[in-house]
């Protein structure tokens, strides 16, 4: 009987957090904002934020959102050599011959900043290339 209720208990909590569903006021402001995304997956950020993770002209893009609809931030995957020229010198002068995992460009309300992740730790610059310091999220 506990092995049932066990079972039944596991299978509640993997089918709640298998997919989230946004609210009506997040969608229509998503679908406003990316009407071309493709293969969308929802997810939530926090216990306030919703993330949909999707593919916007062949590129991995995730965005997230407030409950109330309204937008934070959307972080793209790029290419390393779309980054700003100052970031490529403070990575070559700082962090010689390490291998960069990922670089991402990340807009938010008013600006825009660059992510690229080396050794397990993100650091921020902004458009200009100047370091900013470490993200807070990785």
């Amino acid at each position: 009987m506990k092995l049932k209720i066990f079972i039944s208990f596991m299978l509640l909590s993997i089918a709640a957090f298998a997919g989230t569903t946004p609210n009506a006021a997040v969608l229509k402001t998503f679908n406003e904002k990316f009407p071309t995304a493709t293969d969308v997956k929802w997810s939530m950020e926090n216990k306030t934020e919703y993330e949909a993770d999707f593919k916007r002209d062949g590129k991995t893009v995730s965005a997230n959102f407030k409950e109330d609809g309204s937008w934070v931030e959307t972080e793209m995957v790029i290419e390393q050599k779309d980054l700003p020229a100052g970031v490529m010198d403070y990575i070559n002068k700082n962090y010689a011959g390490a291998t960069i995992k990922e670089t991402a460009r990340i807009d938010k309300s008013g600006s825009t900043v660059y992510e690229v992740e080396i050794k397990g730790e993100a650091y921020l610059f902004d458009e200009s290339g100047k370091f900013l310091g470490e993200s807070e999220e990785e």
